[in-house]
């Protein structure tokens, strides 16, 4: 069986105080991967789905804060395994990247500057 690609956003996040963010668009992702071997790849640190066609979206208007166990990607799964690219909308699918670090201590503390 041939492996899934897909096409998927990515939402660098540079900061969560300023809502500093760039969404970089990857196409031929292959499901397969891991979330570690995509993060290899991205070169930083962490995962989180930010919105899947014909889902909620969050009131944030960076990430939302919550659902991390059942949002944040897991090194260890395949990109598919973690919901990525179900069903025919699997373009559909929108992750944030960061630190870490940096959304541990905005979830602490979830002041904006701007």
């Amino acid at each position: 069986m041939a492996s899934k690609e897909v096409t998927i956003t990515v939402r660098l996040i540079r900061s969560f105080e300023h809502r500093n963010f760039k969404p970089i668009v990857y196409h031929g992702v292959n499901l397969d991967q891991t979330t570690k071997e995509f993060i290899v790849f991205l070169k930083q640190d962490k995962l989180k789905i930010v919105h899947q066609a014909h889902k909620a979206k969050t009131n944030e208007l960076v990430l939302s804060l919550e659902d991390d166990d059942t949002l944040m990607l897991k090194e260890d799964s395949t990109l598919q395994a973690a919901g990525i690219g179900e069903k025919e909308r699997a373009h559909e699918t929108e992750i944030a990247f960061f630190r870490e670090e940096d959304y541990k201590n905005y979830k602490a503390n979830p002041i904006s500057s701007w």
